[in-house]
């Protein structure tokens, strides 16, 4: 179960790196919640969707393994994320992706911290894995130039909300139905950032149409993909191991940046693509033990 919610979480990385590429060319012209909310329609649609379909087989799976009604803690969650990608976005305008990479997956170090004060037992492994996926993101996403822009203390901030949100999934994740987890949560998202859609920026329809593309993939494969795997990774992986795991959008944001944008990877980068992998494999060391 430990590999499943292994590949899960890494299946979101993926889906979450890639759409790096998507948000910065999504909000050419577009405001960051005149890009969040459509982006969030698209993702709620789909997730619906995937409710009607799947209502059967998670009817008998709640009654099987007793699982509760996910839609209340995925509103309560969904709040909490909403804070964490506005922050996101808004930094995204005045800080740079790399800077935006590394500083986001500081959750790293805070969700062990986090998870250690509510009392889930960090192992050792842990501790080393975060340090290396640290170094090695700091090397991936950082130049020499480290000067602090405004957007850089938002993203900063904005780690201790994604802190607060992959806590709250690992605090639920294996008690609720966790597609009406992630339905009622993309549905949160979406209603806010329509509110601040009109509230605070001026909708251009032409605009939106024109970044259809950018919207439909972040839409359906991180909003709605991506977030689901989320739950159910965390469902069978402990809360640091997921948070490091998780920061291999930092490595897939840099591979999707050299293959659709022709950015070129540089050896630093690579080393700190490397020590994340090792940072991975230390924390899944007991696994590896037990299995050899």
């Amino acid at each position: 179960m430990q590999i499943k919610g292994t590949l899960m979480l890494l299946g979101a990385a993926f889906f979450w790196g890639t759409t790096f590429v998507a948000q910065l060319s999504g909000m050419d012209g577009l405001g960051p919640f005149s890009y969040a909310a459509p982006r969030y329609l698209t993702g709620f649609l789909s997730l619906v969707a995937l409710l009607i379909y799947t209502r059967k087989s998670r009817a008998v799976e709640r009654r099987q393994k007793n699982y509760q009604r996910g839609y209340l803690i995925g509103l309560l969650i969904g709040v909490v994320l909403f804070i964490a990608s506005s922050m996101q976005q808004i930094a995204l305008q005045y800080s740079t992706a790399g800077k935006a990479a590394f500083i986001t997956c500081l959750y790293i170090v805070f969700v062990p911290l986090g998870a250690k004060l509510l009392g889930k037992i960090i192992r050792r492994e842990n501790w080393l894995g975060a340090g290396l996926a640290i170094v090695g993101l700091y090397l991936l996403a950082i130049g020499g130039d480290f000067s602090i822009q405004l957007g850089d203390v938002i993203l900063f901030f904005s780690a201790f909300v994604w802190t607060a949100q992959i806590l709250l999934v690992d605090r639920f994740a294996s008690k609720v139905d966790l597609i009406e987890l992630s339905t009622a949560q993309v549905f949160i998202v979406m209603i806010l950032s329509f509110a601040a859609m009109f509230a605070l920026e001026t909708p251009n329809l032409s605009a939106m149409l024109s970044a259809w593309f950018p919207i439909l993939y972040g839409g359906l494969m991180s909003s709605a993909v991506a977030f689901t795997l989320q739950n159910y990774g965390q469902r069978y992986a402990d809360p640091a191991t997921a948070a490091i795991l998780m920061s291999f959008e930092a490595i897939f944001g840099a591979l999707a940046g050299w293959f659709f944008l022709n950015e070129i990877m540089t050896a630093r980068e690579i080393f700190g693509c490397v020590l994340m992998l090792i940072g991975m494999f230390a924390t899944q060391w007991t696994l590896i033990k037990k299995s050899v």
